[in-house]
Parts: structure tokens; sequence; C-alpha cells
């Protein structure tokens, strides 16, 4: 069983930065790693990808150049550094684990992780 606890949410003004952690316990060594997002009345996003090895790594096109998902495998942690935020990537920020196999093939698309965090809150404001 693989258990992930994100943190590092919080209230920012509009050009600011954010840095979510991912805590990772369980064996998750064949899986891949990804964030998501939920904004309310909106369906859930795919924001970045990063593989079992933390060297490849996948972006959707709203955060290209402006947020970085990076991983340090000795301490079980998956990071999503998020910089130039605007108000539209207001959401519940989740973090997720799914066989790697199945997220090559479809890296945003949350149907094929398996494993969820509890999500946190991120809220730019203009």
């Amino acid at each position: 069983q693989v258990q992930l606890v994100e943190s590092g949410g919080g209230s920012v003004q509009a050009g600011g930065s954010l840095r979510l952690s991912c805590a990772a316990s369980g064996d998750y060594s064949s899986l891949d790693m990804g964030w998501f997002r939920q904004a309310p009345g909106k369906e859930r996003e795919g924001v970045a990808t990063i593989d079992t090895g933390g060297e490849s790594t996948y972006d959707a096109d709203s955060v290209k150049g402006r947020f970085t998902v990076s991983q340090d495998i000795a301490k079980n942690m998956v990071f999503l550094q998020m910089n130039s935020l605007k108000p539209e990537d207001t959401a519940m920020y989740y973090c997720a684990a799914g066989l790697a196999p199945l997220v090559a093939l479809r890296p945003l698309n949350g149907a094929v992780y398996n494993y969820w965090g509890q999500g946190t809150q991120v809220t730019v404001s203009s």
C-alpha cells in the first residue's frame, strides 16, 4: 500500500511562487508520480508527472514554463515548484501515483493513477 501526503499549499498573490511537497510511504518504486488539480465546479486537471527514476517529466500546456516537477528519491519526496502563479491556478492540488507503463501512455489522465493524497489548497489572488 502506498500513502501520499501533500503539503505546502497556501495563499499567494498573482506572480508569486509556492512549492508543494508530497511525502510518499510504502512501496512506490515501480510507480510514476503526478500532480493534479481541481477547482470548484471544474474537472480534475493533470498538471505534471515524473517517472520512477525522476528523469522524465511531462507538463500540461497550461503550466509549461511556470511549474516544475522534481523528485528526491532518497527522501521519498516529490515536489511541484510553481512560479508566476495566476488566479486561474487556484485549486486543490493532489499528488498521485500510478503504474509506470500505464502512466507513460496517458500521463495526465487521472484514471491511470491508483493512489491519491488528500490534497492541499492553493489560492492565488489578483
